[in-house]
């Protein structure tokens, strides 16, 4: 088994920064992509930043040059940077660990339990 726990979350002022953590245990070796989603009350939950291989980041439209997602495999952990957050940044962000590279799925891997992010206008 696989889980992941994040932190890091909080309140911060529109234009401030706040960074998530995700550490990794258990059978640490089964994740091969990880994976940053988000979900806003009643809303989807969307994917914001993924290292779906070593050395490969994708990130949304939405988040691109304000976040950096990174994966420190030697302390088993990943972190998303979030530098001039907006208020439509306020989600819930979960991190997701994955086997495969695939990370077009939204419901695949294994799940944390999120943590809120609220951005304040």
């Amino acid at each position: 088994q696989v889980a992941l726990v994040e932190s890091g979350g909080g309140l911060v002022e529109a234009g401030g920064s706040l960074r998530l953590s995700c550490a990794v245990s258990g059978s640490i070796s089964r994740i091969n992509a990880v994976v940053w989603f988000r979900q806003a009350p009643g809303k989807q939950r969307e994917l914001v930043a993924a290292v779906p291989s070593p050395g490969v980041t994708k990130y949304a439209d939405f988040v691109r040059g304000r976040f950096t997602v990174s994966r420190d495999k030697s302390k088993n952990t990943f972190t998303l940077q979030m530098n001039s957050l907006k208020a439509e940044d306020t989600a819930v962000y979960y991190c997701n660990g994955r086997e495969g590279s695939d990370i077009t799925k939204i419901w695949d891997g294994y799940w944390g339990l999120g943590t809120q992010v609220t951005v304040s206008s």
